[in-house]
């Protein structure tokens, strides 16, 4: 009998791998079915930079853009017909893990449009209408953790729909996140809602930390000892987090008792982007109980390869990490405005991807209409 692979490992420990990409192409031509099969993976994350990519290359979505064309459809309107389309066929990929895992696992997210990341009303009806328009139960909407949108986090849940919340960088923000998850399942069992029905994930970045902060240790000068250890050290003050702000609070405790699920930690933004680094740290150095990682498959790849997983690896780090920011601190890293640039890039960077999209989707629009 051979070893059991990385992928393997990771789910034994309580990691869930998900991939962090989807297209047509990869529906249609059987490549999602086979990574499922071959690769592991129990799960899809998408993102309106995955969209972007997707829907301007190649071909696989030409005949469904002539007939939104036909209808004089418009861009953004557009963009989520395709991609609901799409989430919907990847939930029904997965319905088998979703059923087998007693619907831990088998999801697929979809996130509302990024410009919204400031308005809660309008996500949160965004939000139900593109729960009601993929149509799947393992299906989950991304909304960001703007402080803007926490309300939208506990109002979406309320009304009985899995939320994955994205965009979290500051352990700070996760632990508003996380109060934001309690408010909403206690409002869905007030609401009457089969609270065992809904899940929900906390997306919490890892690799831009470490981008952004090894930036400014090379601004200050002097401390090349610190660089590469604070995405990994805020993962782990994240777990901690986790552990005793949900895991510990009688008010979760309670609704777990009711039949409520726990708001898995999962570790987003975790390929590598320094050479420098092995290609694999940011999965099997955040790997332990109750968790997710999603990644690109390049990453995912590396993992099967070469991952080394050797047991949980996330619990028992939290006072290294404090350590390592105590000294980031001393250094003379603002971490406040770390956490601040990052949460306000992160939204520009998906707008700027949505924008793009959309220009790009309106031209193909008004090429097949004019045909």
């Amino acid at each position: 009998m051979s070893a059991p692979s990385p992928i393997a490992k990771l789910s034994d420990l309580g990691t869930s791998v998900w991939l962090d990409d989807l297209s047509r192409e990869r529906l249609t031509s059987g490549n999602l079915k086979e990574v499922i099969e071959n690769k592991g993976i129990v799960g899809v994350t998408t993102n309106p930079a995955i969209f972007a990519k997707a829907m301007t290359a190649g071909t696989s979505y030409d005949e469904q853009i002539g007939a939104l064309a036909g209808d004089r459809t418009p861009a953004d309107s557009a963009v989520f017909a395709m991609a609901s389309d799409d989430v919907r066929l990847a939930c029904d990929q997965f319905h088998g893990i979703f059923e087998q895992t007693g619907g831990l696992d088998g999801r697929v997210s979809l996130e509302v449009d990024p410009r919204l990341a400031h308005d809660v009303d309008a996500t949160v009806e965004q939000a139900k209408v593109l729960a009601e328009t993929v149509g799947r139960n393992n299906l989950m909407i991304k909304i960001p953790a703007t402080e803007e949108c926490l309300p939208a986090i506990t109002a979406v849940l309320a009304e009985g729909v899995s939320v994955n919340v994205t965009l979290i960088f500051s352990v700070t923000r996760y632990n508003q996140v996380m109060d934001a998850f309690i408010a909403g399942i206690k409002q869905a069992q007030e609401n009457g809602k089969d609270i065992s029905t809904i899940h929900s994930v906390a997306s919490f970045f890892i690799s831009r930390v470490d981008t952004e902060i090894d930036k400014r240790l090379d601004a200050i000068g002097g401390h090349d000892d610190l660089k590469g250890k604070a995405a990994l050290a805020n993962g782990y003050l994240a777990y901690e987090a986790f552990r005793t702000h949900l895991l510990e609070n009688p008010q979760w405790q309670e609704l777990h008792r009711a039949g409520g699920n726990v708001q898995r930690l999962l570790w987003a933004s975790t390929s590598v982007k320094n050479p420098d680094y092995p290609d694999t740290m940011y999965v099997t150095e955040l790997a332990g109980p109750l968790t997710v990682n999603t990644m690109p498959e390049e990453t995912l790849d590396a993992v099967i390869d070469h991952g080394a997983v050797n047991g949980d690896t996330l619990t028992g780090r939290a006072d290294d990490a404090r350590a390592v920011f105590q000294q980031l601190s001393e250094s003379g890293v603002d971490l406040g405005d770390v956490w601040q640039v990052l949460e306000r890039e992160g939204v520009e960077k998906f707008v700027a991807s949505w924008d793009e999209l959309l220009q790009a989707l309106q031209g193909q629009l008004d090429a097949f209409g004019a045909e």
